[in-house]
């Protein structure tokens, strides 16, 4: 959470794209916790299934990432 509360700051205040880019690196960082954390020790994370959480992490960081790219240099 402090990942992407850091990456919204960014985005905010400096330039969307590096912002954007940590925020999605944030999600794709939460999806691999998912994956090796056991559920006891997950947290927040469990939502579902280990794996439907994991997919959902890991489409929603990618694409997070990838519109991150496509945000023009500011400046």
């Amino acid at each position: 959470m402090a990942l992407t509360g850091l990456g919204l700051v960014v985005a905010i205040t400096i330039q969307p794209r590096p912002g954007m880019i940590i925020v999605g690196l944030a999600l794709l960082l939460a999806a691999g916790l998912r994956l090796t954390l056991p559920t006891r020790r997950a947290g927040w994370l469990v939502v579902r299934t280990r794996t439907l959480d994991a997919a959902f992490l890991i489409t929603v960081g990618v694409s997070v990432v990838l519109l991150g790219n496509t945000i023009p240099a500011v400046g």
